[in-house]
């Protein structure tokens, strides 16, 4: 018995990936929407985890969570350098 190495013999199916380019206009909204303080940061939830947000989209939302954690851990590092700071000029 001859066993095929085609990729009609494997059962894994590949996952969907949305093939659709994003317009000048998406991504003007997109950056639009991204930038309203709440909004922005639940949309790039949903667009980077959606599947079927085109890929280009998806991978942009993804760098941009990044940036904002990226932005609150060194927020959160400078108001406790900063506190501490205070609490050592608080003799002067």
């Amino acid at each position: 018995m001859e066993q095929s190495n085609t990729p009609a013999s494997n059962n894994v199916s590949a996952p969907y990936v949305n093939p659709e380019h994003t317009s000048t206009g998406n991504w003007f909204l997109s950056i639009f929407l991204v930038g309203i303080p709440l909004v922005g940061l639940i949309l790039l939830i949903v667009w980077a985890s959606s599947h079927s947000t085109p890929l280009s989209k998806r991978n942009w939302a993804r760098a941009m969570l990044l940036w904002v954690v990226i932005a609150i851990v060194l927020f959160m590092l400078m108001a406790i350098l900063g506190g501490i700071g205070l609490a050592a000029m608080e003799g002067y």
